[in-house]
């Protein structure tokens, strides 16, 4: 695995480099083909915070844990890793469980097959151009977490929501 320690406000002492490594080397138990990951290491104030994402072929982890001590922020954070890693898998492993969905020559599931996933509610709306504050302000009224609406400026559509450090986001199609 590429492993990189980076520090933001922050000279990284081996030491802390050292332990950063070995506590996301051990995610390797967990998840074969760990193809790249990064480490970022910041203080800012009195927080400590430690955030990391892994790549693996398809799959992006990543977590981002804050504390007054940043071997307390690294423990943290290797610990939300595991849990993520762990969730996938047993997504996974519950898929695979699943039997296999078979159709009869007629076109319809056959006997005993059970019913895959599927779109069970379809939603049409207009969507309306907005600036991004007025889209915000639209969602926050609604009580939703995420709005979809036409950017007024680019004329695309776009995506605001709420993000967990209270903040929001804004997703982009790309040219």
């Amino acid at each position: 695995m590429q492993l990189s320690v980076k520090g933001r406000n922050l000279e990284i002492t081996d030491a802390l480099r050292t332990y950063a490594e070995e506590k996301v080397q051990r995610m390797g138990r967990y998840l074969e083909g760990i193809g790249s990951g990064h480490v970022v290491l910041s203080v800012e104030k009195h927080r400590q915070i430690a955030e990391v994402t892994l790549r693996v072929r398809d799959l992006t982890v990543r977590a981002e844990e804050s504390t007054d001590d940043m071997y307390s922020s690294i423990d943290l954070v290797a610990e939300k890793l595991e849990r993520q890693i762990l969730r996938h898998k047993e997504r996974i492993a519950a898929h695979m469980d699943r039997p296999v969905h078979r159709v009869d020559r007629g076109g319809a599931p056959a006997a005993g097959a059970s019913e895959a996933p599927r779109v069970v509610k379809t939603k049409r709306f207009a969507v309306k151009p907005a600036e991004v504050e007025e889209a915000v302000l639209q969602m926050d009224l609604l009580g939703h977490s995420f709005y979809v609406f036409r950017n007024a400026r680019t004329d695309e559509v776009n995506v605001v929501y709420r993000r967990r450090d209270g903040h929001y986001g804004l997703i982009e199609p790309e040219a």
